[in-house]
């Protein structure tokens, strides 16, 4: 029995506690309110199946449904609702699903804030979050005096106070359809403008005569409220202190009618209070311009010429070169750095090489500096300057020729002739790079002469201190290639018969032209244009001068085309001469030792050349054949020796028979091929004779019969 009874009272203490679970959720459910996101969802309708928002009605618009208020409703009758209000519409609504999505807050920001209006906000937003949201305070909002609006009561906090403190309590929390007002300030006028509190608080009275008036050359001019304890300097701050352009020195105060002169330099570097004039009601203070004076003194130093702030400067005793020339903002782009004159006091003039110091190329220490002396900064000489008397001859160097900007440029010492020709543009395209006239001064000032090759220079990579030593009063020429020599052979003059190679004969362009050691033959030969149609270049000639006696090569051109061979070219130098003949030339130009004499019965018979490529075959070739009646079983060869001379027959007809090249007889420049005619033969001439004598007896006899 006892075992029963305390079943029974845990049921009851657990029934208590699913009620007590139920009481407590009901109590804590959230009910929807303005701005709320709610989430519809019905499967298979896309139209349902995405967020509403609350609007300020209280409601949301549903498709096919319309508006339905969801205000003050939890989600448990919310969905009820809104399942009522869809099941005409919709037949299966076993799937529907509502749940608040996003808890948010709607309310009105109005008064003196950037964008007044609803605003929607989180749900845990406070008041900050919805001034942020309205675009912010405007400036001249009262902030002390904020106020919330809320079913026709207004409350009033002060947002300053929480600013200053931090303390969250002070703000009211928000309600949906709260409106917060934010007034303006007491100090914004009637009339809307740009509102600034700096300026109301040092504007000034206009109407009060009693106040102290500020004009000049101050930042914000006006009349001041007087104060027993405010003097003129705090007065200058009101006005927003003095211009650039202010003469401090001679500012005006007028005091009861009375003027007199205020130097604010002098306050400023002795600190004394009593230099600063008594102020009375109704006083003026005018600070004038600054007017141009003439600075002297005894401790004035002058910087002039292309600085920035040219003028006279305060000096000291340790003052240096370069503290006076910062002062002076330093030298302008077109200050001639490296001929700094200082001008001392007692009339000595000392040149200072600054850009040489700061390379650390110059061994000049800075110039001492004193009181009196004046720096003169020069003026940098244009490239387009037409007056050369700026630059003197002893720091001059003279380049003319065929480069681009020739002229006369100023020189230094750390300069090389690289830098010299690339600063005046460098050589034109017809330039003679490989032959360079330099003229310059020694140590001792006598001129010394040199030929400098740039393309040498170039190619081969030599160190610059090869280069030739360039002086102040150099002179540099660069010469100019010289033209076709076909066309204008007036400038040969101007090429040097030292550089010149000659080339003769049968070629496209007979002439003079520019040689260097890196050319060749070939190189000669493409510049004359080639050897023309009617060019032997078997037998071309190439005189070699210069070389204290009489040396002729022979080139055979068309085997060097034919084999390739580059030790077939002869060396050519400075000076030489090349003859191409032509290739039909006169008898007399061909010796007999060079030509092969082919008579007799031929077609073409005369001289011919030959090389021992060549056989008899070859000849009567180009001898254009025997004739009909010559004698090819007897052709005789007349060999040429230095011995003894010597002839030999050839079968020409049991050549063609036996085609054995062996048969061929040798032949040797200088030799005769003579090939006999049939009709000079033994047989021939006995035959022609027995022909006469039977013409003759027959013609007795018809002689007879007649």
């Amino acid at each position: 029995m006892q075992t029963i009874i305390s079943i029974k009272y845990w049921v009851l203490i657990v029934m208590c506690s699913l009620l007590l679970s139920t009481s407590v959720g009901a109590k804590e459910a959230y009910l929807v309110q303005l701005g709320d996101v709610v989430h519809v969802g019905l499967p298979g309708e896309e139209s349902l199946n995405k967020n509403f928002t609350v609007d300020v009605r209280g409601g949301i618009k549903l498709p096919e449904v319309g508006s339905i208020t969801v205000v003050g409703y939890s989600e448990l009758e919310l969905k009820q609702i809104l399942v009522a209000a869809l099941q005409p519409v919709y037949r299966d609504m076993s799937g529907f699903s509502v749940y608040v999505a996003k808890k948010q807050l709607m309310v009105n920001v109005m008064g003196y804030v950037k964008a007044p209006g609803h605003v929607t906000l989180p749900a845990s937003a406070n008041i900050q979050m919805a001034l942020i949201a309205a675009g912010g305070l405007r400036t001249g909002a009262q902030l002390d005096k904020l106020q919330i609006r809320r079913n026709g009561t207004s409350q009033v906090f002060n947002y300053k106070q929480y600013l200053d403190s931090g303390d969250s309590s002070i703000l009211p929390n928000l309600q949906p359809l709260d409106t917060l007002f934010i007034p303006a300030s007491p100090m914004v006028g009637n009339i809307e403008v740009e509102f600034d509190p700096a300026k109301v608080a040092s504007g000034g009275d206009a109407a009060d005569r009693l106040a102290i008036k500020v004009f000049g050359e101050v930042h914000r001019q006006g009349s001041f409220s007087f104060n027993n304890k405010t003097n003129l300097v705090e007065f200058l701050m009101k006005a927003g202190g003095v211009t650039r352009y202010a003469g401090v020195e001679h500012i005006r105060v007028i005091t009861d009618g009375q003027p007199q002169l205020f130097n604010l330099k002098n306050y400023l570097d002795s600190g004394n209070i009593t230099l600063l004039p008594e102020l009375k009601p109704g006083a003026t203070i005018f600070v004038p311009k600054q007017e141009e004076q003439i600075k002297t003194g005894a401790n004035v130093v002058y910087i002039m010429g292309e600085v920035f702030k040219p003028g006279a400067f305060e000096g000291k005793a340790d003052a240096t070169f370069m503290d006076i020339l910062a002062n002076a903002g330093g030298p302008t782009r077109f200050a001639e750095s490296r001929q700094i004159k200082i001008i001392k006091a007692s009339g000595e003039v000392m040149s200072f090489d600054l850009a040489g110091y700061t390379e650390g190329i110059a061994s000049a220490q800075l110039p001492s500096i004193s009181s009196g002396d004046a720096i003169f900064v020069p003026e940098k000489t244009d490239m387009n300057e037409k007056s050369w008397l700026k630059v003197s001859p002893n720091r001059a160097v003279r380049v003319i020729g065929e480069v681009v900007r020739p002229g006369r440029y100023e020189w230094a010492n750390e300069m090389s002739l690289i830098d010299l020709l690339a600063h005046v543009g460098g050589p034109t395209s017809r330039a003679d790079t490989a032959n360079i006239d330099i003229t310059s001064p020694d140590g001792y000032g006598a001129l010394q002469q040199y030929t400098f090759n740039l393309d040498n220079f170039i190619k081969q990579g030599v160190a610059e201190s090869a280069l030739p030593v360039i002086r102040a009063g150099a002179t540099i020429r660069v010469h100019d290639l010289p033209s076709d020599p076909s066309d204008n052979k007036a400038q040969w003059v101007r090429q040097s018969a030292a550089k010149s190679i000659y080339v003769f004969g049968q070629v496209g362009a007979p002439g003079r032209y520019m040689f260097t050691e890196e050319m060749n033959f070939l190189d000669i030969l493409a510049a004359a244009d080639g050897p023309t149609a009617k060019a032997d270049i078997r037998n071309i000639r190439i005189n070699h001068r210069g070389t204290g006696q009489a040396r002729v090569s022979k080139l055979n051109l068309a085997l060097y085309f034919e084999t390739g061979d580059e030790h077939l070219l002869p060396e050519i130098k400075m000076g030489d001469t090349i003859y191409i003949p032509e290739r039909n030339r006169d008898w007399l130009d061909k010796p007999k030792e060079v030509t092969v004499r082919v008579l007799g019965a031929v077609n073409k018979p005369g001289r011919y050349s030959y090389d021992d490529t060549m056989t008899i075959l070859d000849l009567l070739a180009e001898a254009g054949g025997t004739v009909s009646t010559a004698y090819i079983e007897k052709i005789t060869v007349v060999n040429l020796s230095c011995c003894r001379s010597q002839a030999r027959t050839f079968d020409l007809a049991e050549f063609s028979e036996t085609a054995n090249f062996s048969d061929l007889p040798v032949i040797r420049v200088g030799d005769t091929v003579y090939v006999p005619d049939q009709r000079n033969t033994t047989m021939a001439k006995a035959r022609v004779g027995l022909r006469d004598v039977f013409e003759l007896v027959s013609l007795a006899s018809l002689l007879g019969v007649l």
